[in-house]
């Protein structure tokens, strides 16, 4: 944990220094020192650093750990309460319903200026949120007992359809067709503190809100058997972390926009050097999980200077491979291979 703890840092400081213009590290301590502190600021700096610093990097880090660790703390919950090593919040049609409401806003015309500012995250969030309360009614009418199959599976159809509308909504408004696109792609472009403000906590009430559960999560791994026989209420702790889920992936999605794979990559990754124990599960796999977010948006903006490539590109090229070798391992695993 401790040597997780030491990458997220020194991949946040790479993250802040490295770009179009390299400022020294020894720079960027100086003006945070200022800002916390009250210290002098090195002399001969360049006087555009402080504002680099703070007013763009430092934001953009931020936001693209707390995303990270937001989405792989909601893949672990996903997959443990599935029980399905291949479970998302992308998959439950989480991020493709919160990427819709923006879609719509985008349209409407409504995301320009500063009341868009504020209608994008908010409509992306309640479609994030209202896809996931249509597929658990579903679920629920279809299978009383609300299977894990049957939350999947409605969660496929509904995460295929609204991909689809938002792709027909780009076909018919095509002066929004790029922007929409670049949506479904994520971003961390652009980005200001305030998204900050609003994902740092619910990031954090969100791991408080999971390790109170991990035990719940921990009896759900064995079986909903098993996980009835320990006395867990199984429909209570679905809705509750599914709903939970839902919250936190939508504000992430609501302000960076879709990004995939990292709520899948993490979980598998920390649980192979952690164990299965939630309660060092899920603190780990945010800060793996914020870590590749912040080295692949540092790829994102310096591969191919000075555009800047999509994240969800990146992520996508990443965890298609993974995706594959979990799928055809745990095969193996069920053949006796």
């Amino acid at each position: 944990m401790a040597l997780l703890a030491a990458l997220a840092a020194l991949s946040m400081a790479a993250g802040v220094a490295v770009g179009s213009v390299h400022i020294p590290l020894g720079d960027v301590g100086s003006i945070l020192a200022n800002r916390l502190f009250g210290t002098a600021l090195r002399d001969g700096m360049n006087g555009v650093y402080p504002a680099m610093v703070l007013d763009m990097r430092l934001p953009r880090v931020l936001l693209a750990f707390l995303t990270g660790a937001a989405l792989a703390m909601s893949g672990t919950v996903m997959q443990s309460v599935l029980q399905n090593p291949l479970a998302s919040p992308f998959g439950l049609g989480v991020s493709s319903g919160a990427g819709l409401g923006a879609a719509i806003v985008i349209v409407t015309g409504f995301a320009a200026g500063t009341a868009g500012m504020l209608a994008l995250p908010a409509v992306s969030l309640a479609f994030g949120l209202g896809t996931v309360l249509l597929v658990l009614w579903i679920a629920g009418r279809i299978d009383r007992a609300m299977g894990n199959v049957t939350v999947v599976l409605i969660g496929m159809v509904a995460s295929l359809f609204f991909n689809a509308v938002m792709s027909l909504l780009g076909t018919l408004s095509p002066a929004y067709a790029q922007r929409i696109n670049l949506w479904q792609l994520g971003s961390f472009s652009m980005r200001e503190w305030p998204a900050v403000w609003v994902l740092g906590p619910a990031t954090a009430l969100a791991l408080a809100l999971f390790a109170r559960y991990a035990p719940e999560m921990d009896a759900m791994t064995f079986g909903e058997e098993q996980a009835q026989a320990m006395g867990v209420d199984l429909r209570r702790c679905k809705i509750l972390l599914i709903g939970a889920v839902a919250v936190l992936t939508g504000t992430a999605v609501a302000f960076v926009g879709i990004i995939g794979f990292v709520d899948l990559i993490a979980p598998h990754v920390v649980r192979r050097f952690f164990g299965a124990a939630h309660r060092r599960v899920l603190p780990a796999g945010a800060l793996f999980g914020g870590t590749f977010m912040v080295l692949c948006d540092l790829a994102a903006r310096t591969l191919t200077p000075p555009r800047e490539i999509p994240i969800g590109s990146i992520t996508a090229l990443l965890g298609a491979p993974f995706f594959l070798y979990v799928y055809f391992a745990g095969g193996r695993r069920d053949r006796g291979c």
